[in-house]
Formats: C-alpha cells, sequence, structure tokens
C-alpha cells in the first residue's frame, strides 16, 4: 500500500501540549471499516478521524471518528481537528461566508474558518440540543456523586444533543476544581441512564471552568470536551438567557489532568457554536499494512 499522509494535532489548545490530541488520516477513501477501526485502535487516542471524499450533497468531505474500539457519528474536538487538517492538505476551502461544510455521522455540519494560519480559529455549529431530564430522572444515584457539592444558580439537567449528558453546576470554581468525585458512582449513573457520564461547570472570571467525566465509555477525566460543552451552553442558553453569559464565553478545561483547553463558545439565538485553535504537532506518512 502507498504512504498515506497522517496528522497528529492539538486541538483546542491554549498552549502546546494543552488540547485534546487527534489523528488524522487524510486520504482513507480506500480503507475498510476493520483497517480504519484497527488503526484507530493502534493509535490509541481518545478518537482518529479518517478523511474522504463527500457522500453527502454539499458537503467539501467525510470525515468518519473513531475511537479505540467503535465509530461514533459525532464528537466536538475530532469535527474541529478533522477541518484543520482538510484546510491545511487543500481537501477543501472556505465559501464566500466563511463556512466549510464537513460531512460526519451527524450529518453535514457548518464550520466557520476565521483567521489565518496559527491564530486560525475554527467553529462548528453544535447539533440541536434539548433537556430531556431533570435531577429526579438521575435519582439516588445523581444525589450521590453531587453528596456535599454546594449548587450553583441552575439545576442539574439531562441534556441530549448528538450525545447524552448529565450537566451539573457548581456554585465556586475553586471546589470544582479541587473535587475528587467518586468515578465508580459517575460510571454507575451513566450506565443506568444511558449517558455518557457527568459535566460540571462552575462561573469564572473569563467564563466558565469545565470538568467532564465521560465514564460510560471508560474515560475517567475528559481533558478538552467541544460536543459537552456545546451542550453546556445550550443547557444555559435556555436557563439562563440574560445573565452575563447569554451571548457567548470562553471555557476552560483539563487543568486538573495536565491539560489546559481553551474552548471558544458563541450562543447566537439558538445557534451554539464551539470552536477554537489546532496545533499540528506531528505531519508525516501512515504505512499501514492489512492483516
Amino acid at each position: 500500500m502507498p504512504l498515506i499522509r497522517y496528522k497528529q494535532l492539538d486541538v483546542f489548545a491554549a498552549r502546546h501540549g494543552g488540547g485534546n490530541p487527534l489523528g488524522v488520516v487524510i486520504d482513507a477513501s480506500g480503507w475498510s471499516d476493520a483497517r480504519m477501526q484497527r488503526f484507530a485502535h493502534w493509535t490509541n487516542l481518545v478518537e482518529t478521524t479518517f478523511l474522504m471524499p463527500a457522500r453527502a450533497a454539499g458537503a467539501g468531505y467525510l470525515a468518519r471518528i473513531f475511537t479505540p474500539t467503535k465509530e461514533i457519528p459525532f464528537a466536538g474536538h475530532p469535527t474541529i481537528g478533522s477541518a484543520h487538517a482538510a484546510l491545511d492538505a487543500g481537501l477543501v476551502q472556505p465559501d464566500a461566508t466563511g463556512i466549510v461544510w464537513q460531512e460526519c455521522g451527524a450529518g453535514v455540519l457548518p464550520i466557520r474558518v476565521e483567521g489565518n494560519g496559527t491564530a486560525r480559529e475554527l467553529f462548528v455549529q453544535a447539533p440541536k440540543a434539548r433537556i430531556v431530564g431533570d435531577a429526579s430522572c438521575g435519582g439516588e444515584t445523581l444525589s450521590a456523586v453531587l453528596y456535599g457539592v454546594k449548587p450553583g444558580a441552575l439545576a442539574p439537567a439531562c441534556v441530549e444533543g448528538g450525545r447524552r449528558w448529565w450537566i451539573a453546576e457548581f456554585a465556586d470554581e475553586a471546589e470544582l476544581r479541587g473535587w475528587r468525585p467518586d468515578h465508580a458512582a459517575i460510571r454507575a449513573l451513566a450506565l443506568a441512564t444511558d449517558t455518557l457520564g457527568l459535566c460540571v461547570f462552575a462561573r469564572s472570571a473569563e467564563g466558565l471552568a469545565v470538568r467532564a467525566f465521560p465514564a460510560g465509555v471508560g474515560i475517567v477525566e475528559d481533558p478538552a470536551s467541544g460536543a459537552a460543552n456545546g451542550l453546556i451552553a445550550a443547557y444555559i442558553a435556555e436557563r439562563d438567557t440574560t445573565g452575563t453569559l447569554a451571548g457567548g464565553y470562553v471555557v476552560s478545561q483539563g487543568r486538573e489532568v495536565g491539560h489546559d483547553a481553551r474552548i471558544i463558545i458563541r450562543i447566537d439565538g439558538d445557534a451554539v457554536w464551539v470552536g477554537g485553535r489546532t496545533n499540528t504537532i506531528i505531519d508525516g506518512s501512515v504505512d499501514w499494512q492489512d492483516l
């Protein structure tokens, strides 16, 4: 097989090494599903994406997203990172409105391009979200997870939009950053309610501090969660329409696990845009043979 271009990226990073890593195979049009899954398992990254010609009308390219164990329809940092790689490889150019159109398992999504070079920021319009349950739906399991936590202004809720998470606000940023959750209890909550797990946030000087615990898919803590932050933003847009966060804000995430992610949220009516910068850390080629 010929060598195929491969990038390893640092998505939503405030500094190099601060974001969420992503592997991108630039031209995987000849790869089988099994081959992509085997490669994603080998990279052992949270997600690896595979770019190929679009199938849907209006899309510039198709991005397929794989965890080490399965393909998923949508996730935030793989979407932003795939667009970064596609732009750098010349697979797509922004249209007259500054938008590129990326096809994935969740449909054809608009990605807004702002700036150039290392200053470029990309924003994906998050899938429409809705609140599907309140704290009573989490029952005693949710109460056990949040036992002893001083709650913030907004009550806990289960929010769905592409993926499903429990979301809870802490009253204090310092308590959020120092919190030592019961990960087994979060996993029990995720399995009992068919969710990824729990996202918690607290208001900060810049916007929000966020921590995400996707125990439902076996991850202890995620350093930078694009899709989850889209759900938090939709939740805030519905429940806190006149507050200081209503038009958008900046998220700090990942410091508790040695990262430093910076995620920018823009709220435009009922549209939520999630974005930030991406750094290319490795730019090379793949020599990956079938069994």
